[in-house]
């Protein structure tokens, strides 16, 4: 998500992304086994998990069916997780399809411009926003005058505060921004050495859940733009376009049965263990899964959201200067339905 350090050669940054929020690792085929059959295109995607429209697309084959059609198949290559990681590995050909945000795209493209995006999906107007703990006494957003507030720059967490702040007449320096991993605030926010997170429905959720936290403001209060964007690398658009179709003819299909039912996209694997949903999380994330959209083309409406996010971004020095993002975006209906 955010300004990103200099991207890492492709060995470099294979080697360290154990250390990575998304990673790759030794890479299984959608069936599980190693390797990737030669007469198939492979499609690298981040592991999405025990939950989501990937795991249950990876467990009942749908997704394999619907790639089978245009002669790919999946390579999982990791676990899914923040979109920076994910970006670089897009810009060092380790990696085809990932999924991130609008905030963090716009940071990632206007650094290295590795990828284009291919699809969009309505902002989260529940899951995002800032975190608080119960006893806090923070009531406000001017409340946090004087206040640490986590983030992981750039991004969502950075856009959700700044954007909070704006809207509340409160100046961006009178708040201590505290520039942390994400798998790394939650110790640090539930010791008190933060005051509030700004975070997204990966950390918000488990927080609000288990850990006596609730939201000050979410994305929709603070009117965010904060799409969820999918990004394809640029020379795998470009050989494969009617994978990135049918691909996306999945997503949207899939977040549309997600909307209906999605107690299903949950605990796809698993009930028990680090990667379950417990029942206290499910009763927070229900409600959110269910009022997601699905994926959609990019059309004029969310071009010129997008629009509004990168000038945003330029006039809080988040960018160095605006970075239009339409140049790295795929009109996913233009493209053809197969191979040949």
């Amino acid at each position: 998500m955010k300004t990103r350090p200099v991207l890492l050669s492709a060995t470099a940054l294979l080697a360290g992304l154990g250390l990575a929020a998304c990673s790759s690792g030794a890479t299984v085929t959608s069936s599980g086994q190693p390797g990737a059959d030669a007469t198939n295109i492979t499609v690298r995607i981040p592991d999405q998990g025990n939950s989501g429209i990937l795991a249950l697309g990876r467990k009942d084959g749908s997704l394999a069916r619907a790639l089978a059609k245009v002669h790919a198949k999946v390579v999982w290559t990791g676990t899914a997780g923040a979109f920076a990681p994910a970006a670089q590995e897009l810009d060092a050909n380790a990696l085809d399809v990932a999924e991130g945000s609008i905030t963090s795209a716009t940071a990632a493209l206007a650094q290295s411009p590795g990828f284009k995006l291919f699809a969009a999906v309505a902002p989260d107007r529940l899951g995002e926003g800032i975190l608080v703990k119960n006893n806090s006494g923070i009531t406000s957003v001017k409340d946090l005058v004087g206040k640490k507030v986590a983030v992981w720059h750039g991004g969502t967490s950075e856009y959700l505060l700044l954007k909070a702040l704006q809207q509340n007449g409160v100046p961006v320096g009178s708040v201590t921004r505290v520039y942390l991993q994400p798998n790394q605030i939650g110790p640090v926010f539930n010791s008190g050495q933060v005051d509030a997170w700004s975070t997204w429905a990966s950390f918000s959720v488990p927080q609000i859940a288990d850990h006596d936290s609730h939201f000050l403001v979410t994305g929709d209060q603070v009117g965010s733009l904060n799409y969820a964007v999918w990004a394809v690398r640029t020379g795998f658009a470009d050989q494969h376009p009617a994978v990135v179709k049918a691909l996306y003819a999945y997503l949207h299909d899939a977040g549309l049965k997600q909307q209906q039912n999605p107690a299903a996209y949950l605990n796809v694997n698993t009930t028990s263990g680090p990667e379950a949903v417990s029942a206290a999380q499910q009763a927070v994330e229900l409600p959110i899964d269910k009022a997601l959209g699905t994926a959609q083309p990019i059309d004029a409406t969310a071009l010129n959201d997008f629009h509004t996010v990168a000038q945003f971004f330029a006039d809080q020095k988040i960018t160095k200067g605006f970075f239009d993002v339409k140049p790295s975006v795929i009109d996913v209906t233009s493209l053809p339905a197969s191979a040949g």
